[in-house]
């Protein structure tokens, strides 16, 4: 098992890795739409949600993969009017590539924010 981190995305806050590489998997934490220094993308969804697909590529390649071998997110919304905004700028990020996803409204997310997404990948070129 090896613990991933990278300087690229916010720094843990708590007790927890960026991601866990064990068995050429990786498994994520959440992401939130905060860049490298910790300051919030945006107020808005739109921001937040391409931020937080961001980290997580960025937490992908450090773990040696790339956007493809991203296999399956879970999203989380504070409110699920917010789902059509997220969804479009979810499309652009993905583009042709398509993992399996799950969409779950949440009574609160840390910090208030919007959005918070994980994902499994398996990075083909893993360290």
């Amino acid at each position: 098992m090896k613990f991933i981190s990278t300087d690229a995305t916010p720094k843990e806050v708590g007790p927890y890795s960026q991601g866990v590489l064990t068995g050429g998997m990786l498994y994520t934490s959440g992401q939130v739409g905060l860049n490298a220094n910790g300051k919030l993308a945006g107020d808005d969804v739109k921001a937040q949600t391409k931020q937080v697909l961001i980290n997580l590529l960025e937490t992908v390649k450090a773990a040696g993969g790339s956007l493809e071998d991203i296999i399956k997110t879970t999203v989380y919304l504070r409110d699920i009017n917010d789902f059509i905004t997220m969804n479009t700028v979810y499309a652009e990020f993905f583009g042709n590539h398509k993992p399996a996803r799950s969409t779950v409204a949440v009574a609160g997310l840390p910090i208030g924010v919007k959005i918070l997404v994980d994902c499994i990948a398996q990075p083909s070129n893993y360290v």
